[in-house]
């Protein structure tokens, strides 16, 4: 048996990889264009150190911080998740504190949806420095950036407490109650997000160190927010820290946002690791069942038959057989194909097929195949046989459609006797032309309790050929039919059952097939008188 395919799963199909390029080229551009604003302001402004300037730089560092997200989820959509993808933690995420959130976290009600085409930074947020409204900035809604950036100032000098509107409305406070002190700060973030902004602000205060991190804050009406935090000290004339100043972003949407992408994305291996798993057993199963043999096969392998004296000149099988796996590869099927010496020398020949892919059909395909075999040695005719079978499904605790050719070959007297259940005929080639068995009567097994399955006899001469299969060889089951009728003239002329497996294998090979497909090919050895 071949081993399957790969399969290939692009992430993104071609049209739309094409979009999510272009994309990524504008967000490069983008970048690109926003690094020369940042260098052509520091020149312009000089040492300017005022609350316009530091408010007008900090947006240009959220602006950075923005396009660089962009571009990484652009080029995490356009990869996607390869079914190889290492099971790596991206650094990044093992620092973000709002990775690990509260199950009791509420979502403001009041918050609306972020609108991902709505621009993270514009003219308009160009001037709203701590403590007032910049002149001639247009009005902003509660599902803004200006809704979900604020600004703060802690004078150390002075006790004072200088907080945006927008900031006080991030935390839940009534813009009349004023800011929180550096003091009272801390009892409103995440007991675990706490040593974060302890180390931010002390950093700040003490060493000089600009402020850039994340923290959760609890508002008194219990909702959560991811909030983050750049800033950095404000030096006095002799150099010492007057004042610390801070934008404060809440990208409570974002992380939710890329939490449900991490979490889909884990989904996603968990899955394609179990599909794997449960395709590595089903491929274990289907090859312990099936036939070892490989190459060409010779039928019986005794040079007499039990009670009867030498075996006849031309009556042995010369067997060969090959299974063609589906277009995807991505599951197997329950088909199998068999051919058994049975202890009074007759010959079982079967191929068949449950419906359904993957562990379950190859181990029910397992169960179906040790019962025929069974059956067939303790002497129980094909028509008989594929009755006992209905009654073992219509039984079983996991139903299942079958169908299935089920035939016993005698080499004494070249005669073939088969039953059917739902299945193509076997085709009898011989002269050069080739045609199905008259078929007896069979439904599909496990279909209907009690059905009736007859059988029928033909007898092969010396050259015969018969091509038993599953009839999934193509999309259509009579236009293979038709197909494999058409190659008489090559089989018929081949030398053996495995030069004719090559031929139909190579008219079979690359049709695209939904399912997987056997095919079991006997030749009457000898020659015509």
């Amino acid at each position: 048996m071949p081993s399957p395919r790969s399969a290939d799963h692009p992430a993104v199909p071609p049209p739309q990889r094409d979009t999510v390029d272009a994309l990524i080229s504008q967000t490069q551009r983008l970048r690109g264009g926003l690094d020369a604003v940042r260098r052509d302001t520091a020149a312009d402004l000089g040492g300017t150190d005022d609350a316009q300037v530091r408010w007008q730089r900090a947006l240009c560092e959220l602006a950075v911080h923005q396009l660089d997200d962009l571009g990484r989820h652009l080029g995490e959509l356009r990869e996607g998740l390869p079914a190889d993808a290492p099971e790596t933690v991206d650094p990044s995420e093992t620092a973000d504190p709002a990775d690990t959130v509260d199950p009791a976290e509420k979502v403001d009600p009041a918050e609306p949806p972020v609108d991902p085409a709505e621009p993270e930074a514009d003219e308009a947020t160009a001037g709203a420095p701590a403590g007032g409204e910049a002149t001639g900035r247009a009005p902003t809604g509660r599902g803004s950036l200006l809704s979900r950036v604020g600004s703060a100032e802690w004078n150390l000098l002075t006790d004072e407490v200088t907080w945006s509107d927008e900031l006080c409305r991030i935390f839940g406070r009534d813009p009349g109650d004023g800011g929180l002190t550096l003091d009272e700060l801390p009892s409103w973030v995440f007991s675990e997000d706490q040593p974060i902004l302890t180390g931010m602000v002390t950093d700040c205060l003490v060493d000089g160190k600009p402020i850039d991190g994340e923290f959760r804050v609890v508002r008194q009406d219990e909702v959560v927010r991811t909030v983050h935090m750049a800033g950095e000290p404000v030096l006095d004339t002799d150099g010492s820290t007057a004042s610390m100043w801070a934008v404060l972003r809440d990208v409570s949407e974002l992380r939710r946002s890329e939490r449900a992408v991490r979490e889909s994305r884990d989904t996603l291996r968990h899955q394609r690791r179990i599909a794997r798993t449960e395709r590595r057993l089903a491929v274990e199963v289907q090859e312990a069942v099936l036939p070892p043999w490989r190459g060409s096969l010779r039928l019986p392998a005794r040079d007499g038959f039990p009670g009867t004296g030498p075996a006849p000149d031309g009556a042995a099988l010369d067997l060969a057989a090959h299974y063609l796996p589906s277009e995807s590869s991505a599951q197997i099927g329950g088909d199998w194909y068999d051919a058994l010496e049975l202890p009074d020398g007759h010959t079982l020949l079967s191929v068949g097929g449950l419906t359904g892919h993957g562990v379950t059909a190859t181990c029910g395909m397992a169960m179906l195949l040790g019962a025929v075999r069974g059956m067939a040695v303790a002497g129980i005719e094909p028509g008989a046989l594929m009755g006992r079978l209905n009654q073992l499904l219509t039984v079983s605790s996991q139903p299942a459609l079958v169908g299935a050719v089920c035939a016993r070959y005698d080499p004494r007297t070249r005669t073939l006797a088969w039953a059917q259940a739902g299945h193509p005929a076997p085709l009898l080639f011989r002269d050069g032309t080739g045609r199905p068995l008259r078929s007896p009567d069979g439904v599909l097994l496990g279909a209907t309790t009690g059905a009736a399955y007859t059988q029928c006899e033909e007898r092969l001469e010396p050259g015969d050929l018969l091509v038993l299969h599953t009839g999934r060889l193509a999309r259509d089951a009579e236009g293979a039919t038709e197909r494999l009728l058409a190659l008489a003239p090559r089989l018929t002329a081949a030398h053996g059952a495995q030069e004719c497996v090559r031929t139909v294998a190579e008219a079979f090979g690359d049709e695209p097939r939904e399912n997987d497909a056997c095919v079991l090919i006997a030749r009457v050895t000898g020659a015509r008188a």
